[in-house]
């Protein structure tokens, strides 16, 4: 029982009768060419028939399984931006704050398909889909290469080369690439947010996949490559907090103190004018420390993002109003004056030599 593999050949053997028949060069891959060769007898006219029919129908083939590859993976692509597109707040959160005074604080009730965190993932995933596009067309236009009788091996080795090149000497380029790529995609931050990026921090003006520009509070820009990014702290995702401190003397009465704070505190709360900035009902904390120059009290205001810092403000002024309107002083830093005492006459009289 002949090999299958060797069936072929043996076949053509037996129908030309003869043993130095050029068909033995031909394996069991040139079916068509063997089948028209074994109808005709005529090579040139099996050879045309492999070049019209095989030979496009193998590119065909080709074809259809890259646009099937490409299908796929941009399938799985669009479920990972899906997923992104939900954000960093867990499910149950996102939920209690989407109604609400806290909701309309953070502009959640608007349509997903217009917030920034849409459109970032909406835009990751058109440069994941170009990059799986481009691989798998060009091994696709390998493999038809190779289909048409073309030895690929040299253009192989030269990717090989350029690949290596490429790494060693653009190994920077690429971690800045790759880390603008996961910050994009995980949505560290965005433009017009407050950020600490460790060596600078500021206001975010522009963001790509290499560099990312802020311009800080005196007005200085900074460009800062995505690679060098160790950390990011945000002050303006989702919301902020306010914490103020307040130091009164140690002769003040601290239930007073408290008080006046809260009284304070709620009347920005119901404020009009700070409806929507201010998120949740303010704390006062209490006693956070006791210092040298006084009793130190935390107040907390939870704010809509960039608006911690003109709530402080505000709430500030009203504090000293309101604690002079009470007569609750606040610390002053203490200063001791040490004066050394002027030397006696006897002893600043010079001594006599006996």
């Amino acid at each position: 029982m002949p090999h299958p593999l060797i069936a072929p050949i043996i076949d053509m053997t037996e129908v030309s009768g003869s043993e130095t028949n050029p068909l033995l060069t031909y394996s069991s891959e040139d079916q068509l060419y063997t089948w028209v060769l074994e109808r005709t007898g005529n090579r040139g006219l099996a050879t045309g028939v492999d070049w019209i029919v095989g030979k496009p129908a193998a590119l065909a083939g080709l074809i259809l399984i890259a646009l099937a590859v490409r299908w796929v993976l941009h399938r799985i692509i669009d479920r990972v931006v899906k997923r992104a597109e939900v954000g960093m707040l867990p499910d149950r959160l996102s939920r209690a704050i989407t109604g609400g005074r806290m909701g309309a604080a953070l502009n959640l009730t608007e349509d997903p398909g217009y917030t920034r965190r849409v459109q970032r993932a909406a835009t990751m995933g058109s440069l994941l889909k170009s990059i799986i596009s481009g691989v798998v067309f060009a091994v696709v236009a390998l493999m038809a290469i190779s289909e048409l009788g073309y030895d690929i091996a040299p253009l192989i080795a030269s990717a090989g080369i350029i690949g290596v090149a490429l790494g060693f000497g653009s190994q920077a380029l690429v971690k800045d690439f790759l880390s603008g790529i996961f910050m994009i995609f995980e949505d560290q931050y965005g433009v017009g947010d407050v950020v600490d990026l460790g060596e600078a921090s500021g206001t975010v003006e522009a963001v790509s996949l290499r560099v990312t520009r802020l311009r800080d509070v005196n007005g200085t820009v900074w460009y800062v490559r995505n690679g060098e990014i160790l950390r990011v702290g945000n002050m303006s995702q989702n919301w902020a907090r306010t914490v103020l401190d307040v130091t009164v003397g140690y002769t003040e009465d601290l239930v007073r103190v408290r008080r006046a704070l809260e009284e304070v505190a709620h009347d920005l709360w119901e404020d009009e004018d700070f409806k929507g900035l201010i998120i949740e009902e303010p704390e006062v904390w209490g006693v956070e420390s006791l210092g040298v120059d006084g009793i130190v009290v935390r107040v907390t205001l939870k704010t809509a993002p960039m608006e911690q810092w003109g709530i402080a403000r505000e709430m500030r002024e009203r504090v000293k109003a309101r604690f002079e309107h009470e007569g609750i002083n606040l610390a002053v830093a203490q200063r001791v004056m040490w004066q050394e005492s002027a030397p006696s006459a006897a002893s600043a009289e010079p001594t006599e030599n006996a």
